[in-house]
């Protein structure tokens, strides 16, 4: 086998690898012996059907094989040999000559092809000392949690019918047609909607028309819709409901103690306020390590500047693209209302993806020297937090990730990192911050989105 490189230009390479047909010759042999027992061919008992005959009747489909064979193994192992490592797939591009395809196929030719592909860059390693990190945390105080169980006492309180007008707290049983410009819009109709006046569950304006009515009162509610409301398409237009009272329901009293925990599955009050403590430390938890995991992504980008494979910022910037535009599609929006351009949104969002690959290609650096790696149990855990996400399809996602291999390494990527900065956040300077509980939940601009 003859290996040509044919271009080095930065990270692009591009070699012709020639396959001699004596090579081919060699292995069609090998191989058609190796099938000769297995084959059946009228007139010839198994085994002892002629070389000659085995070739005139398999060669063409066995060299076919052959050439597949030599694509898929070949670019690798030549790339491997060269002590490079390919960003992404190679591509291989052959002839386009039929004639010579043919002459391949009949054992009569070379096998000529062409790999080209990008490698990954090589860089040194920076040390880690200089970096500090700010973690913020924040003091849980006993008045959030109360206020959180009083949240969840109030969802399970129950109501009793009532006679006579509704008043704020009140839970009111309707229905309602909402309308724009005279025409019902999606999503604006119900039939026995329970609603609690006060809890701010409908759009501003709402709750605070329905105060006064009875059972089997009926009223035109008029308001408009918030300039930011989610729905762009009825954003800031005026809508009336028509609204059908059909019940009204006063609260039952509500009390902090041992019976209302039990209501909910729980020993005791304690045990509920226990539990809550620890969802707000998990809420918080995960706030803070976003945080901390930005200003350790944010030292790393500034300390590495090197060549990117194309097709890997490509394949990103593609990713993040469709993401962003189907969110765009789906809120109604455009570009403009986010006040931009679709020109300077793919600009923002290349960088980005330029981002995201050296920051990934660093990592995957580090976590390979410090000896990071994934256990099979890791992503075995990985898989099923995924089936668990599609209640009533367990067994068909679990189906799709068993007999889909590169599904499970794809689960893989963001266990590594997630172990890679934890090593790193063990060997850089690390100091707490007490902050609010706003301070700590506000979200920079694009920060969920480059950490």
């Amino acid at each position: 086998m003859q290996v040509k490189e044919t271009k080095a230009e930065g990270l692009s390479r591009e070699i012709e690898i020639v396959v001699p047909a004596s090579d081919l010759e060699a292995r069609l042999q090998t191989r058609l012996f190796e099938i000769k027992d297995q084959v059946k061919i009228k007139g010839f008992r198994p085994g002892k059907i002629p070389m000659t005959h085995m070739r005139k009747t398999y060669g063409r489909s066995v060299m076919a094989e052959i050439v597949n064979q030599i694509i898929n193994e070949t670019p690798r192992t030549v790339i491997a040999e060269r002590n490079e490592r390919s960003a992404m797939r190679p591509e291989i591009q052959m002839t386009e000559d039929e004639a010579e395809a043919e002459k391949v196929l009949r054992g009569e030719g070379d096998f000529r092809f062409t790999v080209s592909y990008e490698t990954l860059p090589s860089f040194d390693l920076k040390g880690t000392d200089a970096i500090k990190i700010e973690r913020p945390v924040v003091e849980i105080a006993d008045e959030e949690v109360e206020e959180q169980v009083k949240r969840i006492a109030e969802s399970a309180r129950t109501f009793q019918p009532k006679d006579g007008a509704a008043e704020t707290g009140d839970r009111v049983t309707m229905d309602f047609v909402g309308k724009v410009d005279g025409e019902a819009f999606q999503g604006g109709t119900a039939t026995d909607s329970n609603l609690v006046l006060g809890s701010g569950q409908f759009i501003p304006g709402f709750e605070d028309q329905l105060v006064g009515l009875s059972a089997g009162d009926t009223k035109n509610v008029e308001l408009s819709f918030p300039e930011d409301y989610g729905a762009s398409h009825l954003a800031g237009k005026a809508a009336v409901f028509e609204v059908t009272v059909k019940a009204v329901a006063k609260p039952d009293e509500m009390e902090l103690n041992d019976e209302l925990a039990k209501k909910l599955g729980l020993e005791s009050i304690d045990r509920l306020r226990e539990i809550v403590r620890g969802q707000i430390e998990s809420q918080y938890g995960q706030a803070t390590r976003q945080k901390v995991k930005r200003q350790l992504l944010d030292a790393l980008d500034a300390d590495y500047a090197f060549e990117l494979p194309s097709k890997l910022v490509e394949a990103e910037f593609n990713n993040i693209w469709q993401q962003v535009t189907r969110e765009l599609e789906q809120s109604g929006k455009s570009f403009e209302d986010e006040d931009t351009t679709e020109e300077k949104a793919r600009e923002e969002y290349k960088k980005l993806a330029e981002r995201r690959v050296r920051l990934g290609l660093v990592l995957s650096e580090i976590g390979e020297k410090a000896g990071v790696t994934v256990s099979d149990e890791e992503l075995q855990r990985a898989v099923i937090d995924q089936v668990r996400q599609y209640p009533g399809q367990e067994q068909q996602v679990y189906d799709y990730f068993r007999n889909t291999p590169e599904a499970v390494q794809s689960l893989r990527a963001p266990i590594f990192e997630e172990k890679v900065v934890d090593h790193l956040l063990a060997t850089v300077d690390v100091t707490d911050k007490t902050v609010s509980k706003e301070e700590l939940m506000k979200e920079d601009e694009d920060e969920a989105a480059a950490a």
